[in-house]
C-alpha cells in the first residue's frame, strides 16, 4: 500500500498534508482541492546527487556506450523548485531542456551502506524533471554547476510516495500535451538501491536528500510558454511552465552562452542532424566568448 504528503502553503504557513483522493488533508483537518493548492518541494534536500546516463534508450540515442559504474553530478539546493511553478529562461539562453527522472529520497541516514540494505534506507520517491540550460555546456559540460544547477531548474513533486515499487513503471514527458518521453524505469542500468548503495560508499546521505536516477531517451529543448509535465507511474503528474527571463545571463563577467556543436549535439539529442555520422566537433578554447572582465593573466 502506498501513501503520499504533500508540502503546500495553507493560509500563509508550510503545511505537510496527506493526500485524500483529489483533496489534501491538513492535520489539523483543513481540507482542499489538490488542484488548489500552492504547492512546495515535497522534501528539504541538503544534497541533490544526479546520475548521468542510466536509461539504455537515452545511452542508445546517442550512439554510446556504459562505463562500468554509473557517474554523478550535483544540482545545488537553490535551484529547487515545486510542482506549478515557474521554469525560468534566461533571455539570451536558447538551449533549455526537459528530463523527466524518478527521484529517490533519503529517509535514514546511511554510508557505506551494502545493495541488499539500500531499501532501508529511501524514505519514498518523487517525481522530477532534471532540466539543463545547455548554452554553458562548452565550459560545465564536467560539473554540470551552471548547466543543471541554475536557479529553478530542479522542480519536484508534487507528493512524497511511500512504499512505491518501482519496478516496471512507465515514465514519460508530456510538452503542451503531447508525448516527447516514453520510457520505463525497466530500462535502468543501475537500479534505486544500487545508486544510493553507490554514493553512499563515500558521501552521507541525510533524511530528505535526493538522488535523481536518470532520464529516458528523447530529452528536447522547450521555450517560454511551454507546459512540461513528467507522469510516473504510481507517482503522479509534475506539471511546469517555462518563462522568458527578463534578464540575460550577465555578459560582465564568467562563462558565456554559446551555440556550437557540443551545444547542440546535446541539447537536440537523436535529432542533431549529423548524429551517426560524425562526433561533435570539439569547440577551440580561444572561439569561447570572453566576458567584459577579461582574466588578469592572458598570453
Amino acid at each position: 500500500m502506498t501513501t503520499e504528503t504533500r508540502r503546500i502553503l495553507l493560509d500563509g504557513a508550510v503545511v505537510e498534508v496527506a493526500v485524500d483522493g483529489d483533496e489534501l488533508c491538513a492535520p489539523d483537518g483543513r481540507r482542499l482541492p489538490a488542484a488548489d493548492a500552492t504547492h512546495l518541494p515535497p522534501v528539504e534536500p541538503t544534497k541533490i546527487v544526479c546520475c548521468h546516463l542510466n536509461h539504455i534508450s537515452r545511452v542508445r540515442e546517442f550512439g554510446g556506450t556504459l562505463p562500468p559504474a554509473p557517474t554523478y553530478f550535483h544540482k545545488p539546493v537553490s535551484s529547487l523548485n515545486a510542482h506549478g511553478g515557474a521554469v525560468v529562461r534566461p533571455a539570451n539562453c536558447r538551449w533549455l531542456n526537459y528530463e523527466g527522472e524518478v527521484a529517490i529520497v533519503i529517509g535514514r541516514s546511511c554510508r557505506n551502506v551494502g545493495y541488499d540494505d539500500a531499501a532501508d534506507h529511501i524514505a519514498g520517491y518523487t517525481i522530477a524533471n532534471d532540466l539543463g540550460l545547455h548554452d554553458f555546456r562548452d565550459t560545465d559540460a564536467g560539473s554540470m554547476l551552471r548547466v543543471k544547477g541554475a536557479d529553478t531548474l530542479c522542480p519536484l513533486g508534487p507528493g512524497l510516495v511511500r512504499g512505491w515499487d518501482w519496478h516496471g513503471k512507465r515514465i514519460r514527458t508530456l510538452v503542451n500535451g503531447e508525448v516527447r518521453q516514453d520510457g520505463s524505469t525497466d530500462e535502468m542500468a543501475w537500479d534505486m538501491h544500487y545508486l544510493v548503495a553507490d554514493i553512499a560508499r563515500l558521501i552521507t546521505l541525510v533524511p530528505g536528500d535526493v538522488i535523481l536516477s536518470g532520464t529516458p531517451a528523447m530529452s528536447r529543448p522547450v521555450g517560454p510558454g511551454d507546459i512540461v509535465t513528467v507522469e510516473v507511474e504510481g507517482l503522479g503528474a509534475l506539471t511546469n511552465h517555462v518563462v522568458a527571463g527578463p534578464l540575460p545571463v550577465s555578459g560582465e563577467i564568467g562563462a558565456q552562452p554559446t551555440d556550437t556543436d557540443e551545444v547542440r549535439s546535446t541539447a537536440e539529442g537523436g535529432d542533431w542532424p549529423p548524429r551517426g555520422t560524425r562526433r561533435p566537433e570539439p569547440t577551440p578554447r580561444d572561439v569561447l566568448p570572453y566576458p567584459k572582465v577579461r582574466p588578469r593573466f592572458e598570453r
